[in-house]
């Protein structure tokens, strides 16, 4: 008698787990708190202050790098330049794009502002003070070090390269490897978001 009932619960848990709505995912699924930080951006010819917050019912792409960059960088952010072009037109309003400096020594937010945007007009680049900068790298687990070297822009700065993905209700989502990772999947991943 004890068995059908043993059946019976087997295949309802089974039914039950079977119609749970699952959300696959191309990058590494993270889903905690996003840390608020606000750095100096550059808007209408004078520093800004931005927030995070500022981004609130907005995908938000974050990526951590500096101007003098040789090669990841502006591979990461022609990633970030695709991915936006594989969105829908309609939906690119919904996401937003932020290039952090980790070099404020040369990138003034001006500069971070330009460089940022020439690989798509509204992609927005901040810096801030060293400080400010290590504070926000260290919440998001972002490691950069500056290396002396013999070339002509005098230094480097090693650093992470991924590209983290905060969902529009302010949750750290997603985490994707910078230069490896397809647009058009980053695309996918934005879609189910919004």
């Amino acid at each position: 008698m004890r068995k059908p009932w043993l059946v019976f619960t087997i295949f309802l848990a089974l039914l039950v787990l079977s119609c749970e709505k699952k959300q696959e995912f191309n990058g590494t699924l993270y889903d905690k708190p996003a840390k608020e930080f606000c750095l100096t951006g550059w808007k209408e010819g004078k520093e800004k202050k931005v927030c995070l917050s500022d981004f609130k019912g907005k995908v938000v792409l974050m990526f951590f790098g500096y101007t003098h960059c040789p090669d990841v960088c502006p591979a990461a952010l022609q990633v970030l330049s695709k991915t936006m072009n594989s969105i829908p037109e309609r939906a690119r309003e919904k996401v937003q794009v932020i290039f952090i400096s980790v070099d404020p020594e040369r990138d003034t937010p001006e500069i971070a502002q330009k460089y940022a945007e020439y690989f798509y007009p509204s992609f927005i680049g901040l810096t801030g003070s060293p400080s400010e900068i290590e504070k926000v790298a260290k919440n998001y687990m972002a490691f950069y070090k500056k290396v002396e070297t013999e070339s002509k822009t005098g230094y480097l700065v090693d650093h992470t390269a991924y590209i983290y993905l905060i969902d529009p209700e302010g949750n750290l989502k997603l985490i994707y490897p910078s230069t490896r990772q397809k647009p058009e999947l980053m695309a996918q991943d934005i879609d189910k978001l919004l």
